[in-house]
């Protein structure tokens, strides 16, 4: 029986392998994970799996289109199986959460540059930066060195 990941896959051109099921298995449920965190979700099922391979895979995946590679400033790169639009990202300057934000403003590429230099614009990517909530409840309670003892 052949899975949607199996088809996806496929028709990406790709062959099927049990380390690319198994990584586009580790995003679903777990967006915006580094290399690391995907190599560990990864050896749960495929113990031994090196992290040179995750990479191997996450970019072989990233390449055929079925996962999308961000890299926040100051952040590794994260990868996320929401390919089929055209998504901006906020991310938490205390804590680095990465969370998805609909597009800005109409259709892809969302915005319109003041000048494209002759290139054609197919994508545009938006990155807003402040404190998650966990974060903004920590900063307006802050441990003091009593209630860390």
């Amino acid at each position: 029986m052949t899975t949607e990941l199996e088809t996806r896959i496929r028709d990406a051109g790709l062959r099927v392998t049990g380390q690319r099921l198994a990584v586009l298995e580790a995003l679903e449920g777990f967006p915006h994970a580094d290399a690391d965190a995907v190599n560990r979700r990864v050896q749960a099922s495929l113990p031994g799996f090196s992290l040179q391979a995750t990479y191997v895979v996450l970019n072989a995946l990233t390449g055929a289109g079925l996962l999308r590679r961000i890299e926040p400033a100051g952040s590794p790169a994260r990868y996320e199986r929401r390919v089929d639009d055209n998504h901006h990202h906020v991310v938490c300057t205390g804590c680095g959460a990465v969370e998805d934000v609909d597009c800005v403003h109409g259709a892809a590429p969302c915005l319109a540059p003041s000048s494209t230099g002759g290139f054609t614009i197919s994508t545009a990517e938006v990155t807003f930066w402040g404190l998650c909530p966990d974060c903004q409840a920590r900063s307006q309670h802050p441990i003091t060195d009593t209630q860390a003892e």
